[in-house]
């Protein structure tokens, strides 16, 4: 089905912005494969642009998806899935870059798969699993430290692969606690002994 935008109202046509950014973010993700491919300082630099600019879309589609009242099931399912898809399949490209160690690839894939088929479960019985606070800091640590490891050259002097490095540690310490929390959340709401908040 073909969507005429100019047959939409002003805010009809706003309200379809939050999925728009969404579908862009993930339109993103074979433009930074391909720059990452192709090496040296200018590609590196264009895969780290293009990466921030879908990084960017996601706090963009919230903003827009709370001002007009456009939250929808399709936004809900494909926002976060977008997240996991474009930090995951860029840090693994990353790997036979020499880029990031492949162990910590493992661990917070491990976590991000974990989580997403605990919210499944929870979803069957019930149980609403919302992000919390950590969870969105975790996200930006992990976002951040790839697009540094993407930029890998020294700019203007500056070493952004040490960067990312040290951010990623930041980012896989809060992944893997944020991980155990929601598992501790879920496991307290499964036994009955609080409602989910977190």
């Amino acid at each position: 089905m073909t969507i005429r935008f100019k047959n939409l109202g002003r805010h009809e046509r706003a309200s379809n912005l939050p999925n728009i950014l969404t579908f862009g973010r993930l339109a993103c993700i074979p433009l930074v494969l391909v720059f990452l491919a192709l090496q040296g300082p200018l590609w590196s630099f264009l895969a780290a642009l293009s990466f921030g600019l879908a990084f960017v879309t996601d706090f963009l589609d919230g903003f827009f998806a709370r001002r007009y009242g456009a939250v929808t099931e399709l936004g809900k399912f494909l926002d976060p899935l977008a997240d996991k898809i474009l930090v995951m399949a860029t840090m693994i490209m990353l790997i036979p870059l020499d880029r990031i160690p492949v162990w910590m690839v493992i661990l917070i894939v491990t976590r991000e798969m974990a989580v997403t088929g605990l919210r499944g479960i929870a979803a069957s019985e019930g149980i609403v699993i919302q992000a919390e606070s950590l969870g969105k800091f975790k996200t930006i640590l992990q976002s951040v430290s790839v697009i540094a490891l993407c930029l890998h050259y020294p700019y203007f002097g500056f070493n952004f692969h040490k960067l990312g490095i040290v951010l990623l540690w930041g980012a896989l310490v809060l992944t893997l606690w944020s991980g155990w929390d929601y598992f501790r959340n879920f496991s307290q709401a499964a036994f009955g002994r609080k409602k989910i908040r977190g």
